[in-house]
């Protein structure tokens, strides 16, 4: 059952997936930055280009989240990312992150030796471990539909800003929002389904909150 207060387990798991995805999230940068510089570019051409990826971004959230559910943060900020239903969302986001990647990036290419455990680690090892954490350790929490749209903000904005930046740049991280080669009408098609997606996964995790035991009023809003 779901703890309602943090236990040595719970933190010890929280730390965990904090560190491996520190870990993960540096070693991308330094991939990435590397990559940039051999083509001529600047290290501020390479965090941009970091920025552009959904993987990262979720990969950096969700850092910060475990980090501060783990040391038991009180400062605004950290209270912030140890309420369960914010928890939840970052889950859902990570989630959500590895599914797209394995269910339609995968094939796309196929790296060796270090890039290849550098892989698995921020679209499986990440998303697996945080969904575990939600399901052993996330009380159950009474969500209002506001903040169930509110979800929403963080991955319609992402794709706001990638197609904002794209126009701008030609340069679009996804092949299925690629604009310049499937044109607006696809892409809006394209990126409605993944809307859908998204929103089913997150009615998931609601009903299985839904179905869990009442935590008591003073300890259910943040652990």
């Amino acid at each position: 059952m779901p703890l309602h207060t943090p236990g040595v387990a719970s933190l010890a798991m929280a730390a965990s997936i904090a560190l491996v995805a520190w870990l993960a999230f540096a070693a991308q940068t330094d991939v990435t930055i590397g990559r940039m510089l051999a083509r001529g570019f600047g290290v501020i051409d390479g965090l941009e280009r970091m920025s552009s990826y959904l993987t990262n971004l979720t990969v950096l959230v969700s850092a910060i989240c475990f980090s501060c559910v783990a040391t038991r943060a009180r400062s605004a900020p950290g209270r912030f990312f140890r309420k369960p239903p914010v928890v939840t969302a970052v889950v859902v986001y990570m989630v959500f992150v590895g599914l797209a990647y394995n269910l339609l990036l995968r094939y796309l290419w196929t790296p060796s030796g270090y890039r290849a455990l550098l892989n698995e680690t921020l679209h499986t090892v990440v998303p697996l471990l945080a969904a575990l954490y939600w399901l052993l350790f996330v009380p159950r929490f009474h969500l209002r539909l506001r903040h169930c749209l509110l979800w929403l903000v963080y991955p319609l904005s992402y794709l706001f800003v990638t197609l904002w930046r794209g126009s701008a740049t030609d340069f679009y991280p996804y092949y299925f929002i690629n604009v310049a080669e499937l044109g607006y009408r696809q892409v809006l098609f394209n990126a409605t389904l993944l809307v859908l997606g998204f929103l089913t996964l997150m009615a998931l995790f609601l009903a299985i909150n839904h179905r869990r035991p009442h935590a008591p009023a003073t300890r259910s809003r943040r652990f």
